[in-house]
């Protein structure tokens, strides 16, 4: 139905021949001849319809409007002098038409195409008009070109493309499980995976050697402008390796992926242990494109006249006290920005937020009447304090502190524009501890229950065993990570046994896998990418629902189908279910 896209048209000789279709961007008629800005997946050409050339035309083209679909046959020709759009690749060309077909009508649009002052939720309920916007158009065909790179690189490193199950059984992976009703089996359910993390580890046992998949899953869990609840990641996994050789494979795919994006990016990446990054940074994934340390000065307040700070230091272990310094910051900041700060990170759970000014004549603040003449001395050179700093302080149970001044790092960044847009900054971080503990003590594991401990020797303090997991981070923002896994079943027990699962509990929920370990099983590894935080990144979104064709909101909604959606009472009864009122 046509010879050429409107790109092509560049290259052709003027009085060639073509036939196009497409939308109709926007049309003009200048006294009697008619201009239409033809639009299709490359881009935008002018057609002229002059009533002396094709009376036919002319008729139909009176009655166009935009977002029409059309076809047309005409004549390729330069623009006169003076005429050309420099706006538009096609500017020095224009198709004069003979022949017109409407092939579609469109009604008034509820919106203006590649409009971004429109409400969201109303472009994601007409998300098939939002996605004709050219910058829709390239950042599915970045997504695309990405995961054709990716299944050719993994191919040519000898990974094999498998595909999982999507029913699959629920286990405790971190998040809550989509859960789908059997009609054959009464009162049993699949699940959807959060992960192919168990089948891949299967294949192994299975002696595929090298896994690969760009695999969907489903999370059931808060959303916010990086997550969904289904989501894609590229997932790779391989047996016989070390940690090193996990992450050279990833690297080698990073670059490939950028490098097809119009970016350099050198191996190999930075690293830093989980311990550093929470200690320096407050995160686990700290983005490196500014410096701007935190430093531990809890022994400065050990002998503070305050007893709040003096109390915190004393429990070192369990707490923290964290200096910032800003350079400059007493400069840029007024006082009302300073207590802008302070309600920012007590929205983070601190109390307060102290700080330091140094000045000419030595350094101020409301803390220096807690201190002694020599730990502010000390506090001066082991911060490099200089005239014109100012220094942040946050005090307490060190998760929090971590968290919150970690959150404040980053806020002064975005306030001061120390932040380069244009850059990527990679950053391994190793290490990570195996267990963590919830606010009511309950141990849980910090990635998943099949990640490789370096050492279960000494299990007195559970949180301080470390685990051989490594995440990779891009300007501040997690974009994948993996481990190396257990592959004998004492192992996976003894794992099991520390999260507190019973005999039972560890035969019903694992016991297929744990059996598998009993059948001779290499040792392994791997890796996941998230997908679309990868596309996000690339083309510079700030949501992952810019680069999902079809997302879901932040209340795990469809706008466009309306899905989640009431079930008729007969399927209901297929499945031997009654929707009861909502429980209290």
């Amino acid at each position: 139905m046509r010879s050429h896209f409107a790109k092509d048209l560049i290259n052709l000789a003027t009085g060639s021949k073509v036939k196009l279709a497409g939308w109709v961007n926007s049309h003009r008629d200048h006294g009697g001849v008619i201009f239409i800005d033809l639009r299709d997946k490359t881009g935008i050409i002018q057609l002229v319809i002059d009533p002396e050339r094709s009376k036919n035309a002319h008729v139909l083209g009176s009655d166009i409007r935009d977002e029409f679909v059309i076809i047309i046959e005409g004549e390729l020709r330069n623009r006169g002098t003076g005429l050309i759009n420099p706006r538009i690749e096609t500017g020095a060309i224009e198709i004069i038409v003979d022949n017109l077909i409407i092939e579609s009508r469109s009604r008034p649009l509820p919106f203006t195409i590649g409009d971004k002052n429109v409400n969201e939720e109303i472009r994601l309920r007409y998300r098939y008009l939002d996605l004709r916007d050219s910058e829709a158009y390239k950042t599915f065909k970045l997504r695309s070109r990405v995961a054709i790179v990716a299944r050719n690189l993994l191919d040519s490193l000898g990974f094999l493309e498998v595909e999982t199950p999507v029913l699959t059984k629920s286990t405790p992976e971190g998040a809550r499980d989509y859960l789908v009703p059997s009609r054959v089996h009464h009162g049993e359910f699949f699940a959807l995976p959060q992960s192919p993390q168990i089948f891949k580890q299967l294949l192994m046992v299975g002696g595929f050697d090298r896994y690969f998949q760009i695999a969907k899953c489903f999370r059931d869990e808060d959303l916010r402008a990086d997550r969904q609840p289904e989501f894609t990641q590229i997932d790779v996994e391989m047996s016989f390796c070390t940690q090193e050789d996990v992450m050279n494979v990833a690297e080698k795919l990073i670059e490939a992926i950028f490098k097809e994006a119009g970016h350099d990016v050198k191996a190999p990446f930075r690293r830093m242990k989980y311990r550093d990054a929470m200690e320096f940074y407050g995160s686990d994934k700290p983005d490196m494109r500014y410096d701007m340390k935190m430093v531990d000065v809890h022994d400065l307040f050990a002998d503070s006249t305050n007893d709040g700070f003096k109390n915190i230091a004393l429990d070192s272990k369990k707490n923290r006290i964290k200096a910032l310094k800003v350079i400059g910051g007493d400069r840029e900041f007024s006082r009302k920005v300073l207590k802008e700060l302070e309600d920012f990170v007590m929205k983070f759970g601190a109390k307060g937020l102290g700080y330091f000014q140094m000045r000419e004549d030595g350094i101020k603040g409301p803390l220096t009447k807690f201190m002694s003449e020599d730990a502010l001395k000390i506090l001066v050179e082991r911060t490099e304090l200089s005239v014109g700093d100012l220094l942040f302080i946050g005090a307490g149970d060190k998760k929090r502190v971590w968290d919150y001044m970690g959150r404040l790092r980053i806020e002064v960044a975005k306030r001061l524009n120390l932040i380069d847009q244009n850059k990527f900054e990679f950053l391994w971080v190793v290490d990570f501890p195996m267990f963590e503990r919830d606010n009511d003590g309950n141990v849980g594991a910090l990635h998943h229950p099949f990640t490789m401990p370096k050492s279960l020797d000494n299990v007195d303090d559970i949180e301080e065993i470390e685990s051989v997991a490594y995440d990779i981070v891009l300007n501040g923002i997690e974009m994948g990570g993996g481990s190396i896994r257990i592959h004998r079943d004492d192992i996976q027990k003894r794992i099991f046994q520390l999260l507190n699962l019973t005999e039972q509990e560890i035969d019903e929920k694992f016991g297929f896998l744990v059996e598998a370990f009993t059948y001779g099983a290499p040792p392994h590894g791997g890796f996941a990418i998230g997908f679309d935080r990868l596309i996000m990144l690339l083309a510079k979104k700030d949501s992952i629902r810019d680069v999902i064709a079809f997302p879901k909101t932040q209340k795990a909604q469809c706008l466009l189908t309306s899905a989640p959606d009431r079930v008729a009472i007969d399927k209901l009864k297929e499945l031997n279910i009654r929707v009861s009122e909502r429980l209290k």
